[in-house]
């Protein structure tokens, strides 16, 4: 979801304008939590520009075919592989030069050379060269006098014909870097010169490859000049798009995994290997399915963004409200009310939303000033909505992109994949429930006042109970054997048929097409990355780095898995810091899911530790951006909110164990196994609500608060013996507390916890 999206939506969802409504701040603090919340989305992810006509109508125009050919691939006749891969590329790049700024004066300028040199080898090519294969073949020759070995070079001979490229690219510099300059400051919301030149110059590299798709496959690994010099040229120019939307961070990240397929012979022995020459890096990154168009694109095309566009008509359709109203009907009125609220309202958005930034906008926009109202510290109510927004993409039936991810990576049907997910996701809502709960009864508070006119969960359900339906036709459709993909398209038709059943709600041409181009944008953020993620993989596995990540974890953690899930729980923590989570799970699962296998994790289990972990990074300080969108929002510190939601989130490290110890909860074993994985986890979630929280019938004191940590483990161990001995110790602590009054006395834990 973009940035303007999520400002849009935050600006038109009447749930939204309960934040102006809530008397928990001033109209200036409401201001400025406005104001940083927008500065953070715009950091996330850049600003789009607002186009004027006629670029206004060749974006709307490209959003639209993206959608509608998709939509046809999906429900009526599916695409061949070229077509399918190459034009979701296709419009996204172009996509991404037409509505998103290269940035300062210094990236234009830098964009305004790049677009010389495109034009200059365009000239050569035309008209100094007989053809393109000779430029190419020139320029090898030229890099081979130079003592080219891959990496470095050593100047023995001079440039020959290609001076005139070289000259040629400075003509081009001097006009273009000032027409861009120009644009730049008068008319900044236009597309510069440069952009189109790029633009076009990514299109032709994946025409390319759609057109020679059968040539290049029958002479991979003997490319010829043109597909060297396409590849080059088309590799770089998707590093510039996800640097233009995502950033440098990512960009870094895919830069340096070149550097390191370039240098490997100079790599210490831990990391090194035989270096391949540039060509051959890019044309194995760019031209084949291994790279730019591998498993991310696939699973992008296939499944992801016909779920964005599926969420776009929902959200249109007035399904928001309703995600809204039944939790607030359901817990509004409990103590700590409108935390509950946010935690299922989080379940509901979050299992369509994909994203928990914009889980956390949308919802939290209502949900944490009504926190605030109730007495919760601005803190404590912006961590607890991020908090929760994050389990939405453990919840099927969507689970944002990561569940398509797994069902391609391990080959298990995203069905399967949906039923194994249900009972940890659940777990995850309920676990932080029950610290929300906890928490307010420490503190005192009750929910929302009984003079706030609240609907019952029946007339809300009487009144808004279709809205399920959309999310009820995509799971009966993918238990039925149908694809995804199908599942979405008829979920979708399913939207804009629910919004007729109200006047108010009724989705025109008008409301269509707003909701199209919303989903055509919204996947342009994780569209980006495809480069990125491209280079990222086909690295490791060109150069075997995945199995030498396996030998670091396996000689570092020894025989301990647990060591080795920690290890891997660092490294994705550590990844995640600017990689968007679904990217972090792509990378993260190539680089440890062997190591997992080598101490007899199943596959699906390695991959559900793996993509749990990758979650952190939105809750877990120094980055948690979604922790950063609730402080906003609350007007709270975001490092102190930031801690606060990994406190309330403290299950997203628990249950990665449970994949590596209890099989069973991945429905793993006999029916007693299961049925004893699923008591064990239910009830050792519930205990370990009140010791993370420091608190069970009042705070806890240090000797209770073990106790409790001693009762949380053996209840999550799997054995009826275990179970009634922490069932015992519970007990025995919640004896110990009967004098309620004990913890104004003396200082509790939940400090600590």
């Amino acid at each position: 979801m973009t940035p303007s999206s999520i400002k849009n939506l935050v600006r038109r969802d009447p749930a939204a304008n309960n934040m102006d409504q809530a008397p928990v701040s001033s109209p200036d603090q409401a201001s400025a939590s406005k104001e940083t919340l927008q500065e953070l989305m715009e950091k996330e992810a850049k600003t789009e520009r607002q186009l004027a006509r006629p670029w206004r109508w060749l974006s709307a125009g490209l959003g639209a075919v993206m959608v509608i050919i998709y939509f046809y691939g999906a429900g009526y006749q599916a695409l061949g592989t070229q077509y399918h891969l190459g034009v979701y590329v296709l419009i996204t790049c172009v996509l991404v030069f037409l509505l998103y700024p290269a940035g300062g004066r210094f990236a234009h300028v830098s964009m305004s050379i790049g677009a010389s040199l495109l034009l200059a080898i365009l000239a050569s090519g035309l008209l100094i060269f007989p053809d393109f294969t000779a430029l190419y073949q020139q320029w090898g020759y030229f890099l081979e006098s130079l003592g080219y070995d891959g990496v470095f070079f050593a100047l023995e001979n001079d440039l020959g014909d290609l001076w005139y490229t070289g000259l040629l690219t400075l003509v081009f510099a001097v006009p273009l870097i000032w027409i861009d300059q120009i644009l730049l400051r008068y008319r900044q919301q236009l597309p510069s010169l440069s952009d189109h030149i790029l633009g076009a110059g990514i299109a032709v590299t994946v025409l390319y490859w759609i057109s020679q798709f059968e040539a290049l496959n029958y002479r991979a690994g003997a490319e010829n000049e043109i597909d060297m010099l396409t590849s080059i040229i088309g590799l770089m120019i998707t590093l510039e798009i996800c640097r233009r939307v995502l950033g440098w961070s990512i960009t870094l990240i895919g830069i340096a995994m070149i550097c390191f397929g370039l240098f490997g012979p100079y790599l210490p022995d831990l990391l090194a290997h035989r270096g391949f020459r540039f060509e051959r890096l890019a044309t194995s990154l760019f031209l084949t399915t291994n790279g730019v168009f591998g498993v991310m694109a696939g699973v992008l095309a296939t499944y992801v963004i016909l779920f964005i566009f599926f969420g776009a008509f929902l959200q249109k359709s007035g399904a928001g409200r309703f995600f809204i109203d039944l939790p607030l009907s359901i817990a509004g009125r409990s103590p700590g009310g409108p935390a509950k609220v946010a935690v299922i309202s989080s379940a509901l958005f979050g299992s369509v939303s994909g994203s928990a930034i914009a889980n956390t906008v949308s919802t939290g926009s209502f949900t944490i000033p009504l926190m605030k109202r109730v007495g919760f510290k601005p803190h404590v109510a912006g961590a607890i909505e991020p908090a929760a927004s994050i389990g939405g993409m453990f919840l099927p039936p969507i689970m944002g992109a990561g569940g398509f991810l797994m069902s391609e990576l391990t080959g298990i049907p995203y069905a399967k994949i949906m039923l194994l997910s249900v009972g940890p996701a659940l777990l995850y809502f309920l676990s932080v429930l029950v610290m929300v709960h906890f928490e307010a009864k420490r503190l005192g508070l009750g929910g929302l006042d009984r003079s706030e006119e609240i609907p019952s969960w029946q007339q809300v359900l009487r009144d808004g109970w279709y809205f399920s339906l959309p999310l009820v036709v995509i799971t009966v459709l993918m238990l039925f054997g149908r694809s995804p993909g199908n599942a979405a398209f008829w979920a979708t038709l399913t939207c804009i048929v629910i919004s007729w059943f109200k006047p108010e709600t009724k989705m025109g041409p008008k409301e269509i097409w707003e909701a199209i181009q919303t989903g055509a944008r919204n996947t342009l953020v994780i569209g980006a990355t495809i480069g990125v993620i491209g280079v990222i993989v086909g690295t490791i596995s060109l150069t075997g780095m995945g199995l030498k990540f396996s030998d670091l974890v396996i000689s570092t953690a020894g025989d301990s898995l647990l060591m080795a899930v920690i290890l891997i729980a660092l490294a994705s923590l550590v990844l995640g810091m600017g990689v968007p989570v679904t990217a972090a799970y792509l990378i993260v699962a190539v680089l440890a899911v062997p190591a997992l296998g080598e101490y007899g994790v199943s596959i699906i289990a390695a991959h559900m530790i793996v993509y749990w972990l990758s979650q952190d990074s939105n809750i877990t300080p120094p980055v948690c951006v979604a922790a950063y969108a609730g402080a906003a929002i609350a007007g709270a510190d975001p490092w102190k909110t930031g801690w606060t939601s990994f406190k309330f989130a403290k299950l997203l490290y628990v249950m990665p164990l449970m994949f590596a110890y209890v099989p069973g909860i991945l429905l793993e074993g006999s029916g007693l196994e299961i049925f004893t994985a699923f008591l064990s986890a239910l009830l050792g979630t519930l205990l370990f609500g009140a010791f993370a929280m420091g608190y069970l019938r009042r705070g806890t004191l240090i000797h209770e608060w073990i106790l409790l940590g001693i009762g949380t483990i053996l209840l999550y161990w799997p054995t009826f013996e275990t179970d009634l001995a922490g069932l015992v110790v519970a007990v025995f602590v919640w004896w110990l507390q009967r004098d309620v009054n004990t913890s104004s006395r003396t200082p509790s834990t939940d400090r600590l916890a």
